[in-house]
């Protein structure tokens, strides 16, 4: 005998009731937690760097999903650190609230730390990822300093418009796409070596662009062992299509004896500046009579004459010495179709005992000189920021002391403003390679991973 239902068992039966009905008319019924799958979240980048201080550090990108929620309800921040004291869980900014947000980080010291960036979904579900984060010292300047990071030997750089510059990178044959207002990793990159044939490291340490060819060269120098490696006698050009970010770079032509070209005219004419002795087996480039080429940029008015500035030797090579120009009066064709050099008079010119870095003008035919020691690999001599007016026979006229305070050599002139506009600014660029970045011991260019390696740009005023 079939007993009465109660009142609450004819609820029950009735609510089951609808939830039926419901679906058989294709209505969904009331969501419940089950319904909700795993979140999922990925990082742009797995290794990330920052500075102490610092302004427009990088960001990585977090994307998020859950399958059966909305997006916007998906929660996502930073739940652990295994080393607060760089960076804890409240210094890390989440911002957006669709499927991909914007991660940023404040560093408090200098070092290491893994952050666990957690989303935390619908129906109290999580996932998580981790983040591997190091913090470079605060520098002086950080508002008008930049940090290029997946490299960190940053030695030429060119302007390219649409504030991004191409800059080369003297431990790899890799040209890299930067902008020049944002601290990041590079928009594109090239590897020329297979193109010219080089297996081994160009060490391209100079650059200038005419129209739309850039001339890059290497130093020319032996290895720091004090060994040729052919690959260093590398001068070449690529030519620009496009600009700003949709930048691209075609490898041009190239000619591998600029050296030898060189050398020959030294001895020529009584071996003056000791090229031969320079290049010698078992000569190491960077002594104060050695053989390194790090500026390159072209004649007042010129095309076609193209000033070689010479890292080492001084003239005379001891303290108090001058620093060297020689000029290759066909350098366009030498550069772009494999001609002989024909070299010009040399120039030397008073940079206070300092030598040659980086040399470049603008179209007005203004000059700013990077001069720092022939030896120095990171700060331990002084640096100076010279101009100039490209003229044998005028002096150039000091700018600035650069500081040396913060790791890196300052290597590269981006471009250079109008010289007479008060308050004009100029980018340098360090070669960082050497620096140990973050309180370890390791250097720069030894780092296992390419995104905490970096060179810093940083904006001067040039002009009074």
């Amino acid at each position: 005998m079939l007993q009465p239902l109660s009142l609450r068992s004819r609820r029950a039966v009735t609510a089951a009731s609808g939830v039926l009905a419901l679906a058989a008319l294709g209505i969904n019924a009331p969501a419940h937690a089950a319904s909700y799958g795993t979140p999922t979240i990925a990082l742009s980048a797995a290794y990330l760097s920052g500075a102490v201080g610092a302004a427009g550090d990088p960001v990585v990108t977090v994307t998020v999903a859950q399958s059966g929620a909305d997006v916007s309800a998906l929660g996502v921040a930073a739940s652990a650190s295994t080393k607060s004291s760089v960076a804890g869980t409240g210094d890390v900014t989440v911002t957006g609230t669709g499927a991909t947000r914007q991660l940023a980080v404040a560093a408090h010291a200098r070092g290491y730390t893994d952050l666990t960036i957690k989303v935390t979904g619908l129906g109290g579900k999580t996932a998580t990822k981790t983040l591997h984060y190091a913090a470079s010292a605060a520098v002086q300047n950080s508002a008008d300093t930049r940090y290029l990071t997946g490299s960190s030997d940053a030695s030429a750089a060119v302007d390219v418009g649409g504030g991004y510059a191409v800059v080369a990178d003297d431990e790899s044959n890799t040209l890299r796409l930067y902008s020049r207002s944002a601290s990041g990793a590079p928009v594109k990159s090239w590897d020329v070596g297979s193109a010219l044939g080089a297996d081994k490291e160009i060490d391209i340490e100079g650059a200038t662009r005419v129209g739309n060819t850039v001339y890059w060269t290497g130093s020319l120098g032996n290895n720091k062992d004090g060994e040729y490696k052919s690959a260093r006698n590398t001068v070449f050009t690529t030519t620009v299509t496009g600009s700003g970010a949709a930048t691209q770079l075609t490898v041009g032509g190239s000619y591998k004896k600029l050296r030898d070209d060189l050398v020959a005219w030294d001895k020529a004419n009584g071996n003056r500046y000791g090229f031969a002795a320079g290049t010698a087996d078992g000569e190491v480039p960077k002594q104060i009579d050695g053989f390194n080429i790090e500026g390159l940029e072209f004649a007042p008015g010129s095309t076609t004459t193209a000033y070689l500035g010479f890292r080492a030797p001084l003239v005379p090579p001891k303290g108090g010495g001058k620093a060297l120009i020689v000029p290759v009066t066909n350098f366009d064709k030498v550069a772009g179709s494999g001609a002989k050099a024909v070299i010009g008079t040399p120039i030397e010119l008073d940079l206070g005992g300092l030598s040659i870095r980086d040399i470049r003008k603008n179209a007005a035919d203004q000059y700013l000189i990077v001069a720092g020691s022939w030896a120095a690999d990171d700060n331990s001599d002084p640096y100076a920021l010279y101009s100039w007016d490209g003229v044998a026979g005028h002096a150039p006229v000091k700018r600035l002391d650069l500081p040396t305070a913060d790791p890196g050599g300052w290597e590269a002139v981006v471009d250079v403003p109008d010289l007479t506009v008060p308050g004009a600014r100029a980018q340098l660029i360090t070669d960082a390679g050497s620096a140990d970045l973050y309180g370890d011991g390791t250097e720069a260019k030894d780092l296992d991973h390419a995104e905490w390696k970096k060179s810093r740009s940083v904006w001067f005023t040039v002009s009074g």
